[in-house]
């Protein structure tokens, strides 16, 4: 059905490249109604709840629900919780918390995955910033996964725009992966790193980038849950992520509604007046 390349990556055809895209697509409108939804006053469950009906009523399989034993159908992480915050009805959201939603879907068998990062209400200037450089170095990532480039150029684009923007943690050990007939799949890719090194990427590779970034430490703690991760010195984390299929003619965004051509446009330009346009 697929062919394999050096470390097990799957290389897919165009037909399923396609099949990845319907699922991508779904995660990317069931994150747009997320965001939509995220307001004070909602518990983490009540957006977990809606998430799995939308999946499933338009003809999905949620990919993280019962994955080794996660009872739900996103990740819903608040604050300084970086990622895997297990959905609770007694999570309430309040003014000035930043939520990160982290969610994937499978169809006919192939699985999208995508997050974000989400105010809720009014949050203050530093964490809009943090929000701001997370998704922007997301975008350089992806960017860098073009044809005949090498694996850690993704992540090395990521860290020098996440560099150039102040000091912030970047975390290691976790990361971005393969993707495709399973939601987690070779090579890993870290948010970090010199250029050059690791496979070529070729058409047909998918991949799920996805920088997480705080504002204080780089540091991590998983909780006793045995699932959510948090920064060791409580403050805020952000979190970005989309899948993307390599392709002759640059990458190809499977969970953007647009495919990243706005994003993608918007790296192309230069700035205005000294100032960073992918900001």
């Amino acid at each position: 059905m697929f062919k394999r390349r050096r470390l097990g990556i799957q290389v897919k055809t165009a037909e399923q490249i396609e099949l990845m895209r319907a699922a991508g697509l779904l995660v990317g409108r069931t994150l747009e109604l997320l965001r939509e939804a995220v307001k004070p006053g909602i518990t983490t469950l009540e957006l977990d709840t809606l998430a799995e009906r939308h999946i499933r009523d338009n003809g999905g399989v949620p990919s993280f629900k019962g994955y080794h034993g996660f009872t739900g159908t996103i990740c819903a992480s608040v604050n300084e919780e970086i990622v895997h915050g297990i959905p609770r009805a007694g999570k309430v959201l309040r003014d000035g918390d930043v939520i990160s939603i982290d969610c994937g879907a499978i169809v006919a068998g192939w699985h999208g995955d995508a997050a974000v990062t989400v105010p809720v209400g009014e949050i203050t200037d530093e964490e809009r910033r943090l929000l701001e450089v997370t998704e922007a170095s997301l975008w350089r990532g992806l960017a860098a996964g073009t044809a005949g480039a090498r694996l850690t150029d993704m992540s090395h684009a990521i860290e020098a725009h996440i560099r150039s923007q102040g000091t912030y943690g970047i975390v290691e050990g976790y990361g971005g992966h393969g993707i495709g007939t399973e939601m987690h799949m070779d090579p890993l890719i870290p948010n970090h790193g010199a250029p050059g090194h690791g496979p070529v990427l070729e058409p047909g590779m998918c991949f799920a980038v996805e920088p997480m970034v705080n504002l204080g430490t780089k540091d991590t703690l998983e909780l006793d849950d045995g699932w959510t991760v948090v920064t060791t010195d409580g403050r805020t984390s952000a979190h970005f992520e989309h899948t993307f299929a390599v392709t002759a003619d640059g990458p190809r965004v499977l969970t953007a509604i647009d495919e990243g051509r706005e994003w993608f446009a918007k790296l192309a330009s230069p700035p205005q007046n000294g100032s960073d346009s992918s900001s």
